[in-house]
């Protein structure tokens, strides 16, 4: 009897099955896979809002470990320029989906806080655990200067197109963020900002791709082609579904439980999407590859910056919503900050405990200030 290949592979070999099932077995994390089924009934149900928003939270975190997996492994078969753009792609996927859904209904502070939150907490939550993690191995770890610098200038090219927006709205005395200057220069500082990260892309993948190389062995793909399609399709689909559950009951969530909107944008709904990249990254740093782990980190933050924000702006253009790059004030001060402090402790290409705590500090005292942040101020973003 002729035996048949899924993509090469014998669907008659004993080690099909275990091939298939291995995403289930790669994390801890997968176990909280039981929040998915839980997610869809507490919505369907009219669950209370807090369940709604607990239960879709849950789900969402292993569902985007199963995405970077399912990502990672079709990019081992592709090679490095596809492999390069499905991560740029699906690497900040959850955030993008997050970020589409609360456009769609219009929760502009939602989608302008998570973006936010998104960034700082990889410059700072992230890269802070990283050298924490792996200083407390490793007394000094090293890593490219050059890519770290790389990365610092794109991220404060980043920090500057959302500053001119701000300050331009203090300049000006546009309190109103739809104010239609404010919204056309949001705009076209997106297509900026895009160009720059297609820019961006070809620098790493073809006129200096050597600075972003190592000396591993590329890995093998863990399962069959049409698995890993399948599972990429079907996470996406249900994760999307969990967000527009999600996003439906954080009207809901922040009035009982008294929690500020923008607290729940810029720190809680990003550990979500950076669950599965952070602990990446951090048994990465465990491992003293320092490289790793910051390219994850930082370039996580390139792709927010460069990529999904400017092009929700440009969605928003689309579907005739006001989404702009117009930051409150503070939260464009406080990315500063956090720009400012990620590249000066990064620009000798050394890293050690001492650096991640501090990274971890500031964060803190960010989170800290946000929860406290007042919601009535006049000309914010939550106004």
């Amino acid at each position: 009897m002729a035996s048949h290949t899924i993509v090469g592979i014998d669907e008659n070999s004993p080690l099909i099955t275990e091939r298939t099932t291995r995403p289930l077995k790669t994390s801890w994390i997968n176990s909280f896979l039981i929040f998915v089924p839980f997610g869809f009934l507490s919505h369907f149900l009219n669950w209370s809002d807090t369940w709604v928003f607990v239960t879709n939270f849950l789900a969402i975190i292993p569902l985007a470990k199963l995405l970077v997996f399912a990502t990672d492994d079709l990019s081992r078969r592709t090679g490095q320029t596809v492999g390069a753009l499905l991560n740029a792609t699906f690497g900040n996927a959850i955030e993008l989906i997050i970020g589409i859904v609360a456009l769609f209904k219009g929760e502009i502070v939602l989608v302008q806080a998570s973006m936010m939150g998104s960034i700082i907490s990889n410059l700072l939550l992230v890269l802070g655990a990283c050298f924490l993690a792996g200083g407390i191995k490793y007394s000094i770890q090293e890593f490219n200067e050059t890519t770290a610098q790389t990365n610092a200038s794109l991220m404060t090219l980043a920090c500057i197109a959302l500053i001119i927006p701000a300050s331009f709205s203090v300049a000006t005395h546009h309190i109103d963020r739809n104010a239609p200057e404010v919204v056309g220069l949001s705009h076209y500082t997106a297509i900026v900002l895009l160009i720059v990260y297609v820019l961006y892309l070809l620098f790493q993948l073809k006129t200096h791709a050597y600075l972003y190389t190592t000396n591993e062995e590329s890995e093998r793909p863990e399962l069959p082609l049409a698995v890993s399609v399948i599972l990429l399709a079907v996470a996406t689909v249900i994760v999307a579904a969990c967000s527009e559950f999600l996003v439906s009951s954080i009207e809901g969530i922040t009035e009982s439980l008294g929690l500020p909107k923008i607290f729940v944008g810029l720190i809680l709904l990003p550990v979500v999407g950076n669950a599965a990249e952070s602990m990446t990254a951090i048994s990465a740093a465990i491992e003293n590859k320092m490289q790793l782990a910051i390219g994850i980190a930082a370039g996580s933050s390139l792709q927010i910056a460069l990529f999904v924000t400017p092009f929700l702006v440009v969605l928003g253009w689309i579907i005739n919503q006001p989404m702009t790059l117009s930051f409150d004030l503070f939260e464009t001060i406080l990315l500063s900050v956090s720009v400012l402090i990620m590249n000066y402790l990064i620009q000798d290409g050394k890293s050690n405990w001492l650096e991640g705590a501090l990274l971890l500090a500031t964060y803190a005292i960010i989170a800290i200030a946000f929860y406290f942040y007042p919601a009535d101020i006049p000309g914010t973003i939550k106004s």
